[in-house]
């Protein structure tokens, strides 16, 4: 659509004048401005105006209220960080252990009760580890020695022969509990000069793991507090259990630590989430009060303190104003966002589900979309690229059918090349072989003739005359040259393959005669056969005495594969193509190795044992069906057996009639 159209077709301003009602400015401005860009730009830059107006306004009464949620989260930030870095320093305290505990020599001066050793051993640990106190008791809980760091003169002060039996740290060493996880345990705990260090205690064990004393670490509390009030940014303090103060970071004030000190009720509760406004130096702070967790062991509390007096309560005294305003505007988004949606939404969205049924194949739609913006534009712009891909789709399709015709083509050109190529190998491997035999056979049955003549010679007519043992060995002589006489003969068959004598006769009569010939070794060999024969005759052209051989080579071979018994089962039936006849001798043998598939129609390739085959069988078998142009086929598993298929054309030579009926007779069956 031209521009000169859309513009005949839109109202003038003196067609619009008459009109009885008025339109508000809105209206007027969306009709004048007829632009996509501009629909969406001018409403929403005076809607944007009026919030952000009322933004500064709702601001200003909601800073308050931003302020104390951001001190609440900064109490909880403190106390995780303060809860962190104490389990942190017990992490640090059990590696301390573990390297003091295995160190060349302590669990002997401890056994020993030698603190002199202990000392030396334990002292540059403690001094490069930055340990405040170490402590070590015997097997019976009294104390070897105990260093302590003096913070003045970072010496270390040593005590001795306290009872530290009654110790939890200890006792709990020395007779674990019942249903402890661990031999290591922490705990708090206060000491004669009124500091309260963290401590950690572990076992000490001998070489067949007997605990022969215990190794305690403390850290001074007050130093490990002041260490994480810097990273928690906040003052910070420990109660004991019974909610009495142990250590804190708060200087002092006048009127002491009794505020924030808690009952001893109420620090004893496992689940503690407190937090209390408290009166310190005559300014207003806020504690928040949790359990110390060490070890999934309750310790005592940690309680965070942050001043709260800059946190101005700014009551909302205009709260009827805020809702009204914020109603007002709710009302203004919801009348923009209906006109846009009407205005221009719907057709976006007219146009989306139109591109997801062309996603989905359906590309007989359109839009039907008539506008002057450029809703409209995009709209003739796709149904264009519909009718396009409509038309593409189409010729793609068209050329899919004729690529996938022409691959089937060529996969049956190849695989009848691949067969071509097959029969080809095999004849070159049988014409060599036959030249090779013709040339050497005649020549080696001779001398055979002669062994074999001599043998019967002597063994007639020196029978009563000949020693028993001489008489085996000629015997001997006389069936070797006969086996290799029955080896050349086999050899001399394979050289002298005959042209074949094709006749136009029934396969089935042929198939049967090659059963009842074979029936006496199959009844020997304990193997079932059964037959899948058709009830008329089959009519096939080929050579009767060479089709005759190939079954019995084939049967035979079964046979042979079926050492203690089996099913062989033969079938004649009509091929798939309807252009010829198949035999299916199938056994339930030792198999074919897949290695030997490619190789079992190779001259003198056999898996006989030695003596028991040519190898020719086969290759004769395949010559033999190759001269019929026919087809020879075998499918195998090792341990489940092997079906070898004949495929004979059924296709008569021209002029041929049928071996065993009329000619008239032959014509009306193979019809």
């Amino acid at each position: 659509m031209t521009s000169e159209a859309r513009e005949s077709e839109r109202p003038s301003v003196h067609e619009a004048a008459p009109r009885p009602a008025p339109l508000n400015w809105l209206t007027r401005l969306l009709l004048f401005l007829p632009s996509l860009r501009a629909q969406l730009i001018v409403p929403y830059v005076l809607l944007t105006v009026l919030i952000a107006m009322l933004g500064t306004y709702i601001i200003t009464q909601l800073v308050t209220a931003s302020f104390r949620e951001s001190f609440v989260n900064r109490l909880h930030e403190a106390s995780r960080v303060a809860a962190d870095g104490i389990v942190r320093r017990e992490r640090v305290h059990l590696e301390n252990l573990r390297v003091m505990a295995f160190t060349d020599g302590i669990w002997q001066a401890v056994s020993n009760g030698d603190a002199v050793v202990v000392r030396d051993l334990l002292g540059p640990l403690a001094l490069n580890y930055r340990v405040d106190i170490i402590r070590v008791s015997d097997r019976q809980g009294r104390e070897l020695i105990t260093l302590t760091a003096d913070p003045a003169s970072q010496e270390y002060l040593v005590s001795q022969g306290a009872d530290l039996s009654n110790l939890a740290l200890v006792a709990n060493v020395l007779r674990p509990p019942p249903g402890a996880s661990s031999d290591k345990f922490v705990d708090l705990l206060e000491m004669p000069q009124q500091d309260v260090y963290l401590f950690s205690s572990a076992p000490v064990r001998g070489p067949e793991q007997q605990i022969v004393g215990v190794l305690m670490i403390g850290t001074r509390l007050t130093s490990l507090l002041a260490e994480l009030q810097s990273q928690a940014n906040a003052d910070l303090a420990v109660l004991g259990l019974d909610g009495k103060l142990l250590a804190t970071t708060l200087v002092k004030p006048d009127e002491g630590y009794a505020s924030l000190e808690l009952e001893a009720q109420v620090a004893d509760q496992m689940d503690l989430s407190l937090t209390r406004d408290l009166l310190l130096y005559e300014r207003s702070f806020q504690a928040e009060y949790a359990p110390l967790l060490v070890q999934r062991r309750r310790v005592g509390v940690l309680a965070v303190v942050l001043p709260g007096d800059y946190i101005v309560a700014a009551e909302s005294r205009s709260r009827d104003s805020i809702s009204l305003v914020f109603a007002l505007v709710t009302g203004a988004v919801i009348l923009v966002g209906y006109l846009l949606a009407q205005n221009i939404a719907l057709p976006i969205l007219r146009l989306r589900f139109i591109s997801q049924a062309v996603a989905s194949g359906d590309l007989e739609q359109t839009s039907g979309l008539n506008r002057p913006d450029e809703i409209g534009e995009l709209a003739v712009a796709f149904d264009t690229m519909t009718l396009r891909l409509r038309e593409r789709t189409a010729e793609a399709a068209r050329l899919y059918a004729e690529t996938v015709q022409r691959n089937e083509e060529l996969a049956a050109i190849n695989a009848r090349l691949q067969s071509t190529q097959r029969q080809l190998v095999q004849s070159e491997k049988l014409a060599a072989v036959g030249q090779l035999t013709a040339g050497i056979v005649h020549d080696v049955r001779n001398p055979l003739a002669v062994i074999i003549g001599l043998a019967e010679i002597a063994l007639e007519d020196y029978r009563d005359h000949m020693d028993p043992k001489l008489r085996d060995h000629v015997t001997t002589i006389r069936d070797s040259a006969t086996r290799a006489n029955r080896i050349v003969g086999d050899l001399l068959k394979f050289a002298r393959q005959s042209t074949a004598e094709m006749q136009y006769q029934d396969l089935k009569a042929t198939l049967q005669a090659v059963i009842r010939l074979t029936a006496f070794p199959a009844r020997q060999a304990h193997v079932q056969v059964v037959t899948d024969l058709p009830e008329q005759p089959v009519w096939a052209t080929y050579d009767a005495q060479q089709i005759e051989q190939v079954l019995i080579n084939l049967i035979q071979n079964a046979i042979h594969a079926m050492g203690k018994g089996g099913t062989l089962r033969i079938n004649l039936s009509q091929a798939e193509s309807g252009e010829a006849v198949a035999i299916a001798v199938q056994d339930t043998g030792i198999g074919i190795p897949p290695e030997n598939l490619n190789r079992i129609f190779d001259p003198f390739f056999t898996t006989k044992p030695e003596g028991e085959g040519t190898g020719l069988g086969l290759s004769v078998s395949y010559g033999i069906i190759q001269e019929h142009h026919g087809q020879i086929e075998v499918e195998s598993a090792v341990g489940q057996g092997a079906t070898f298929t004949v495929l004979l054309p059924v296709k008569p030579l021209t002029g041929q009639r049928p071996a065993t009926a009329s000619a008239s007779e032959a014509a009306g069956r193979f019809a």
